[in-house]
């Protein structure tokens, strides 16, 4: 029988087992009776399984699953069943092997039962992924959403599409682009732990999630799927909230309630027909979604900057930004800083608690996102023995983030003299102007009367695959040659920012000879005809025309290229030659290949970017450009000793290498895996693998050029607070002069930082291994334990700004790294920076365990038919996450803490547990629990590297307790509708203040990416196939 109807044959059983069949399971129990009814219908794939003695899929879960054991006989004859592709391996294998490495599977049914529609809420729920780029990142946001598996980077998480890789999602970040994958067309999602570098290439360091696709459909399908959040305000801090309002009522207002908001609509179509008598098969899909924004002044807990106020009866306060509106003028000289009081321009000392700039409201807690997407699959089996196949993915996503206004941000020195006509006599005497001595004065300013600054990202996706696959030799051999090139258009435009070159003209203002009225002195000496002045010293006197004039768009341009070609090899040796253990019953497996591999990327910025002339920027963004070409050999072996013995039922072990040649580079890698099975009776199995994984440094971590970003810096040490000596702070290139100079403290709490690439780069190594048993006693019943490690050795980083100026003070080290101004400070823009570059310095190693149970049990039929329960729960247990950042300079534990250094939080514990009822009636009811442990504040841990001061309303995070409940209901055999709200309790999500929840992934006083930020999430869905 030919290979390609051998495939035919085996593809209901093929797809019951890829949907995750829990152990045991002998009814089809997906959605309920329901699914019987439907499964049976003529045409469908369901129906084929049920034909041909095999398990429907079952109810959602999410766990840690085995690799699906073998399916229940049939008892008539039962075809052939093909060996399956697991994620891990390139070796297909029999469906009574698991993979040697924890698996956690995602079916269809799990998306659907949980209202999801973009692809990162589903990775966000998993207990293995911490927070990275998403919908809920606005400041600094890349328009892109990625996955980052056990908080050890995106970079170091590998995602495929049927098994293989993608291409960065923006010139910006290298990571893959979640946003390019349609959820709607998921039929699964495979999440294996560890390194996998020996099997897939670099990058697979924590692990790899591939996303299998629905690539073969029969018929047209039509979705509708809608969401929307509602929230009651119920948070105590709604009367700090009302206590500024009191005194700023123009920028403090406290939310009333939430009706709906946010609201995503997302409309699909899917279409599908054989051709050519069964040869081939067309598959088409199209999507539009549209995700509407969420603004932070809409949530009391996000209604402003919260800081920790110190006192019982009020822990927490509503702090701002000492950027301000009217404004804050600080004189350089005296150290004394001032607000505009009237329209007449006179002038009172600033209060930071009373005068400090609300920025919160402003914020998107979501952004605005629009997107089209479309995919074709195509297959036709030209010859008995050769497929040719084809893939095209489409997808163009905008996305809209929006931040507090632009403005002057306290920097550099402006001189005043007292010739400008706008200065009122209350200000020059304030900043010590005279006819014959000017003023220096440094100015914090908000672009209040200009609104939010917004990063209008547009990202386009073109994907193509071609290829053929067969088999040769009698089918003894089959083979996979491929190509594939994946590139995506990044274009952004920054909106609402100042021109720092514009701002200095429209300050430097004098009284035209010929009008007597104010104008700039660069119109006047024709530098810049168009200068508007820029009244800042009057409440009130702002003007359109000088807003159009300041108010300077940024523009970026740039591509990321992905270019693949490969041949993989495959053959089960016993079939084909009889090599096997004469105590197995499957053969040595073997798969070997060569793929070679072209990355590129490439960014272009305007003049405004690249020189800094965007007031809003925390630096300049230098374009880049760069690329690589890899070429690697693989081979991988697996081979069954013992199968279905009295003295042993299971025992297998696998090997796997991949030599990496990044000639352009002059690099080369080794990667290599071993794994090992067995099972001494059937149902009780330990599971083993152990791997060397590598990381090559990507573009932008070899090219980018060095310029500008900005660090926290809340007080310099050697400053009027500080508590450095003179001798320490002489280290730092402090002049005796400028020790405790009142200038050297930011009031906006923030200093420079110089980084950027290194082509000097050399790849990352990790060693990660995996312990764990597969328990399937009884029918019905599956669990899984698993303990994983991974080492991560000559990690890139950079020497965080903070310990090289602290150790530079302490013991003077990495005192080169440190680079102050004129006048001393690490913070205006005149030369005061430290150095912080790419380097290969760092290690990170943490180690924990992954736990999933799932049952399902009939309910008694005594008192009639009332179907079935589906219990899965799936939990992970982080042991310790530690960081080495410099080596010789101490390490420090980040599990179960936040912080500033450690950064999101990360609990110990973390789990979902769904229970489903599928009844008998055509629908389903779900409940999931979704925990979230404690976690604590770093500077509280007693770790020297990591101990500061707190505040204890900071000092921890709660547990949090999600509860998500869902129904669905197959009203006819056609039609679908399922519902239900997540949060079902409007649970809060946790508040810390603001500094220590900072950007990118603290937003409004929290974590939204990890917990639920918006309240209750109302969703709904109506499937129609035909």
């Amino acid at each position: 029988m030919s290979r390609m109807k051998r495939k035919k044959l085996s593809l209901a059983v093929r797809n019951a087992l890829n949907a995750g069949v829990v152990v045991g399971l002998a009814a089809p129990l997906a959605y309920g009776q329901q699914a019987v009814d439907s499964a049976t219908q003529p045409g469908s794939q369901a129906a084929e399984q049920v034909a041909q003695g095999t398990q429907a899929p079952p109810p959602p879960v999410v766990a840690q699953q085995p690799t699906p054991p073998q399916v229940p006989a049939p008892t008539t004859t039962p075809p052939r069943i093909e060996k399956i592709e697991v994620t891990g391996s390139r070796i297909p294998i029999s469906p009574n092997l698991t993979s040697t490495s924890p698996i956690t599977q995602i079916t269809s049914g799990d998306i659907a039962i949980q209202g999801l529609t973009s692809v990162e809420d589903i990775i966000n729920r998993l207990s293995q992924a911490a927070p990275d780029y998403g919908s809920n990142v606005s400041n600094g946001s890349t328009g892109t959403a990625t996955v980052n598996l056990r908080n050890l980077g995106a970079s170091r998480t590998l995602v495929l599409i049927d098994g293989r890789r993608l291409p960065a999602g923006s010139p910006l970040y290298w990571a893959t682009d979640l946003n390019n994958i349609p959820a709607p067309l998921i039929q699964r999602v495979e999440v294996l732990t560890g390194g996998a570098s020996a099997i897939y290439g670099s990058d697979a360091i924590a692990g790899v999630v591939n996303f299998i696709m629905n690539d073969h459909f029969e018929g047209v399908q039509f979705q509708y799927n809608g969401n929307g959040y509602n929230h009651q305000q119920h948070n105590g801090i709604s009367s700090a909230v009302a206590a500024r309002a009191a005194t700023n009522p123009a920028q403090f207002a406290v939310p009333g309630d939430v009706g709906l908001t946010g609201v995503v609509n997302d409309y699909n179509m899917l279409l599908g027909s054989n051709f050519a008598n069964g040869k081939g098969n067309a598959t088409v899909y199209f999507e539009y979604r549209h995700q509407a924004p969420i603004l932070q002044g809409q949530y009391d807990y996000s209604a402003c900057a919260l800081a920790a106020a110190q006192t019982d009866s009020a822990p927490q306060l509503c702090a701002g930004s000492s950027t301000a509106y009217p404004g804050r003028f600080l004189n350089s000289v005296s150290g004394r800083s001032f607000t505009i009081a009237n329209a007449a321009g006179d002038v009172r000392p600033f209060v930071s608690a009373t005068d400090q700039f609300n920025f919160g409201p402003y914020n998107y807690f979501q952004t605005d996102n629009e997107r089209y997407l479309a995919n074709v699959f195509a297959h036709y089996d030209a010859f008995p023995n050769a497929r040719v196949y084809g893939e095209f993915d489409f997808s163009d996503t905008r996305t809209i983030a929006q931040i507090a206004p632009s403005g002057v941000f306290f920097g550099p020195i402006f001189t005043l003299t007292n010739a400008n006509p706008l200065l009122s006599q209350s200000f020059k005497d304030a900043m010590g102007i005279t006819a014959t001595t000017p003023g220096q004065v440094i100015i914090g300013r908000r672009n209040f009367e200009g609104g939010g600054r917004q990063a209008d990202i547009r990202d386009t996706d073109y994907r193509f695959v071609v290829g053929v696959k067969g088999d040769v030799l009698d089918g003894k051999w089959d083979y996979d040659f491929w190509w594939q090139n994946g590139k995506v258009v990044y274009q952004q435009t920054y909106l609402n920012d100042f021109s720092k070159t514009r701002t200095q003209r429209a300050l430097d203002v004098v009284t035209d000879p010929a009008t007597g009225r104010p104008a700039c002195a660069s119109a006047l000496d024709g530098t810049d005809a168009n200068c508007v002045p820029y009244d800042i010293f009057h409440t009130g006197g702002v003007t359109r025309a000088a807003l159009d004039y300041l108010q300077t768009p940024g523009l970026q341009n740039g591509y990321t290229d992905q270019s693949v070609v490969g041949l993989h090899v495959t053959s089960d040796l016993g079939s084909a030659y009889g090599w096997k253990s004469p105590y197995a019953n499957d053969g040595v497996g073997v798969a070997f290949g060569i793929e070679r591999r072209v990355e590129k990327l490439s960014l272009t910025t305007d003049q405004a970017f690249t020189t800094f002339d965007l007031a809003g920027q925390g630096g300049p963004v230098i374009g880049l450009s760069g690329q690589y070409t890899v070429i690697e050999p693989f081979v991988e072996v697996r081979v069954p000793l013992i199968e279905e013995k009295p003295w042993a039922y299971l025992l297998n072990v696998s090997g796997s290498y991949r030599y990496s040649n990044y000639y352009t580079l002059s690099q080369t890698t080794n990667s290599f895996g071993l794994g090992a099975q067995w099972a001494p009776v059937k149902g009780y199995m330990a599971r083993g693998s152990y791997q060397q994984a590598s990381r090559a440094p990507n573009v932008i971590e070899l090219f980018t050029a060095q310029g500008f970003n900005l660090f926290s810096f809340s007080a310099d040490p050697c400053g009027p607070t500080g508590t450095a000596t003179l001798a320490q702070c002489l280290r730092t290139g402090l002049l005796a002069s400028q020790y405790k100079a009142p200038i050297l403290d930011n009031p906006a709490g923030q200093g420079n930082y110089l980084q950027g690439g290194n082509q000097n780069l050399t790849p990352e190594t990790s060693k990660s291994y995996t312990l764990g048993v597969v328990l399937t006693p009884i029918p019905k019943f599956s669990a899984t334990l698993d303990y994983w490690n991974i080492k991560v050795d000559n990690a890139i980083g950079q020497i965080p700004s903070n310990l090289a100026l602290s150790q530079c003070i302490a013991v003077g080290q990495f005192c080169d790294l440190i680079h102050r101004d004129a006048l001393g400070t690490l913070w205006l823009s005149g030369g005061g920076f430290i150095t912080g570059t790419n380097l290969n310095l760092s290690q990170y190693k943490t180690d924990g365990w992954d736990v999933s149970l799932n049952y399902v049990y009939d309910l008694p039929t005594s008192w009639g038919t009332w179907g079935s329960l589906l219990f899965a729960f799936a939990g992970t247990y982080v042991n310790e996450f530690v960081k080495t950042p410099v080596p010789g300079l101490g390490s420090y534990d980040c599990a179960g803490l936040f912080g500033t250094v450690c950064g999101v939080p990360q609990p110990r514990w973390r789990n979902n547990f769904r229970t489903t009822w599928s009844t008998p009636w055509n629908w389903d009811l779900s409940l999931n629990w979704r925990y979230f442990g404690q976690t604590s504040l770093d500077t509280t841990s007693g770790n020297p590297q990591l101990s500061g001061d707190f505040s204890t309303v900071d000092a921890k995070i709660p547990q949090r307790n999600y509860f998500d409940l869902a129904a669905s209901w197959n009203i006819t055999k056609n039609w679908t509708l399922r519902g239900g709200v997540n949060n079902i309790f409007d649970q809060d999500p946790p508040v810390i203040s603001n500094t220590i929840a900072g950007p990118p992934f603290g937003n409004g006083n929290t974590y939204p990416q990890m917990y639920d930020c918006c309240g209750r999430n109302f969703f709904v869905s109506v499937t129609a196939k035909f």
